[in-house]
Formats: C-alpha cells, structure tokens, sequence
C-alpha cells in the first residue's frame, strides 16, 4: 500500500479567531502552521488567504504571494493554492493567484449548494481555470462534491486541459454534498479513473472516520481547521495536533507516512 499522503487546510473561508483562536490567520500565522504541521508529519497544505484586518475570505495577490512565498522559504511542503470562489466568484478573481506556479492548486469541476449559498462554477470557468493550470505546469486537486464531478473532471482530459494521472479530493458530509459514508467512499474509488490518486476531506464530526476508511483502502486524508475546529466533541484543537492524531491513527493501521518528497512521486508531480 502506498504511503499516506496527509494534506493540512489550515485556515479555509470560513472559521475566525472569535470562534477558534487556533486558527491562522495573517501570512505569519499561515507559514509558522505550516512548519509546525510539516514537523508533525503533513507533505501537503492548502492555502486560502484572508483580510487580516477583518478576517474576511480575500482573492488579494499580494497575501497569496506572502503565503506562498513565506511556505517555500521554510518548509518542503507541496504547496497547493485554492480558486474556491467564496472569496470572489468570477474567473478574474481566482485565477491571478496562479501567476504564483505553484505545483498544485485546487480545481472544482461543478457547482453544489452550500448551506447558505450556491457555490457556482460554470463550465467556461472550469475550463479556463484548467488551461491556466496546464499552461502554467500546476497540476490541479479535482474538488469533488458529488459524483457527477469526476465525469467533469475525467472530460477536461479528453479536452486536453489536464493530464493523467489525475489526483481528487473527495469532500464529504458537508450540507448540500455527498454525505460521508463508506459506501459513497467506495463508490467515489470505483468511479475514479483506476491511476488516479485520491484524499478524503471530511467536514465536521465526520473528519475522522473519513480519515479512518481512507487510511484502511489506500486512499490519502485531509486534516485542519477549515473543514474541523474540534479534536472532539466541544474540544477545540490546532491544525498540527490534527495532523499529528492522523499520523498516530497510521501507526495503528500499519500506514507509514509520506515524505514531501514521496508525496511528488506518488501524485507524479
């Protein structure tokens, strides 16, 4: 079985400071998690900015590039930037962040309802974000919400604005998605092209047994504060101490723990 393959989201759209003190917010905070959860044992963060005066989801090329620039100067890490559009939805706001080469970058091949809005990603907008993508040499996360998504995703190849091997992030048991269970698990692994790799970003409470079915078939596993804030129920938690349960939950399972490094060769990159 490969080695597991552990992503850190470290701060997301979403959460605050009011709600968790734990999570980073400003460029320093961001990079000083990502030490930290490099140590602990993750190979790859996903990377959101935010206003850090008023916490606010921001599309600000500037904040991307202190990130981005601050993880390269002192981690190994895959670097892997967001076009999530919560920050700003049209194609202008997403893709500038590109501009930075990053060796990843998250893709959503459809729209879903969230649980207070509709996460809208037309067409054209996948397919402009995958050219830049290619055109750029960053190979992009497929974000799968539903089924119908992989479909997308397998049909930017046959456009030829991706490359296999693909690699997916299945995001499970958010409101409006598919639920997080074992058998939509199975399902999403049988329906993904058979070289393709693949992590499971479990939302909420679910973010552990989506984690533990992952480690037990082979797949990879996301961890942190933008999908979970709690280490158990009412007990807030850090983004390493996450990835640091997940790495103790491999040990148990007979998983080793990829490298940065290994995880380049494993996702082909």
């Amino acid at each position: 079985m490969e080695k597991l393959i552990i992503t850190v989201a470290p701060t997301g759209s979403l959460p605050t400071k009011k709600v968790t003190p734990h999570v980073p917010i400003t460029p320093e905070e961001i990079v000083r998690t990502a030490v930290a959860c490099e140590a602990a044992g993750a190979a790859v963060i996903h990377i959101h900015a935010r206003n850090p005066v008023d916490e606010s989801p921001s599309t600000d090329f500037a904040i991307f590039e202190e990130i981005y620039l601050g993880i390269k100067a002192k981690t190994r890490l895959i670097t892997q930037i967001s076009t999530g559009g919560r920050a700003g939805m049209g194609y202008e706001a997403r893709n500038e962040r590109l501009r930075l080469k990053p060796e990843m970058a998250s893709l959503t091949t459809g729209s879903v309802n969230f649980p207070n809005s509709v996460y809208e990603n037309s067409p054209q907008l996948i397919e402009a974000l995958a050219a830049d993508m290619k055109r750029l040499s960053i190979k992009p996360e497929m974000e799968i919400f539903d089924t119908s998504m992989i479909s997308n995703a397998s049909a930017l190849v046959s456009k030829g604005l991706a490359a296999p091997p693909l690699h997916f992030d299945f995001v499970m048991g958010l409101k409006g998605a598919i639920p997080a269970t074992i058998e939509n698990i199975v399902h999403l692994k049988n329906t993904i092209p058979p070289d393709a790799t693949w992590t499971v970003a479990g939302v909420g409470p679910t973010q552990l047994s989506m984690n533990t079915h992952a480690l037990l078939m082979g797949g990879h596993v996301r961890v942190g504060l933008e999908d979970n804030i709690y280490f158990s129920k009412g007990e807030l938690t850090t983004n390493e101490r996450l990835v640091e349960r997940v790495v103790g939950l491999a040990g148990i399972l007979g998983r080793e723990i990829a490298t940065p490094d290994e995880a380049r060769e494993i996702m082909h990159l």
